[in-house]
């Protein structure tokens, strides 16, 4: 072992025994993942090394990053690249439709790098993306897992109004915590933006992650927020430190906290709550369908 990984080891929290991922078995799994390597298609499931990749393509379902793999921000949980993006692709749309009518997809989940150096935050490749997915794939549903557009708001208009079946956007953390985790975000704009989806008639989702350092009582406080503001779909998941660069686990919470948490959230009217250490914004997306 390197003095780096002695170092790491070192640093890093023991990981729990359930936060152990099984190996992604069956055949439908194994005939999407046939297809992604022979015509060399990317998903975030793969680059993110996602622990419940095998369960979701099992059952039909992938994401996709667009807008290129380098963020303008830097917030201290991710580890996508952040910097100068490259100039927008303009062929990205026709491509990922490629990717989910050759991968043969029942729901594809999109996401994107936040690209606020862009007048239209890149709401235009959001859109043009959606109609090419439904034109090549029309019986594929859609979740788009969306920025906040930095608050300009006729660019979050654009995603309404070409009205994907669910739209997503995370909080990510709790109030107090929004500054150090997603240092160029604020937590109230995050909560208008689900307040102007639900509006314009869209489904909301949004996710959370927990064992930063966050409270009992603040995570109760942030569920009530999202409720709030008329959120249908709730995940809460373990925070993992991609690097020792990144943000510390302050703490694993237990499965049985993460148990609680979702009894919670249903007793205050979401329609849905993923709970779990290993549940990703993602997870059990396709079933998110109403």
């Amino acid at each position: 072992m390197s003095e780096h990984e002695v170092k790491e080891s070192l640093t890093r929290m023991k990981k729990p025994d359930w936060l152990r991922v099984k190996l992604p078995t069956g055949e439908n799994f194994k005939k999407v993942r046939g297809l992604v390597d022979e015509h060399n298609l990317h998903t975030i499931c793969q680059s993110g090394n996602c622990p419940n990749m095998g369960e979701c393509w099992g059952a039909g379902t992938a994401t996709f990053m667009i807008l290129g793999n380098v963020c303008t921000r830097s917030c201290g949980f991710c580890s996508v690249s952040t910097g100068r993006p490259e100039d927008v692709d303009t062929f990205e749309p026709a491509k990922v439709a490629k990717s989910v009518h050759l991968m043969g997809l029942k729901h594809a989940v999109i996401t994107s790098v936040d690209r606020d150096d862009l007048e239209d935050g890149g709401s235009q490749i959001w859109v043009q993306t959606i109609k090419a997915i439904r034109r090549r794939s029309p019986g594929t549903t859609m979740e788009t897992l969306i920025p906040d557009f930095a608050g300009k708001w006729e660019n979050l208009q654009r995603i309404i109004d070409v009205a994907p079946e669910i739209v997503s956007h995370n909080l990510e953390t709790v109030r107090r915590m929004t500054k150090q985790v997603r240092i160029q975000a604020k937590y109230d704009r995050s909560l208008e933006v689900l307040r102007r989806l639900k509006q314009g008639g869209m489904k909301t989702k949004s996710g959370v992650m927990l064992g930063l350092g966050e409270t009992e009582a603040e995570v109760i406080e942030t569920m009530q927020d999202l409720r709030s503001v008329g959120v249908d779909v709730l995940t809460l998941g373990q925070y993992l430190q991609p690097t020792l660069k990144h943000l510390p686990v302050a703490e694993f919470i237990t499965p049985a906290v993460f148990k609680k948490y979702e009894v919670l959230g249903l007793e205050m009217g979401f329609r849905f709550v993923e709970s779990g250490p290993l549940v990703r914004s993602s997870y059990h997306a396709e079933k998110h369908i109403f």
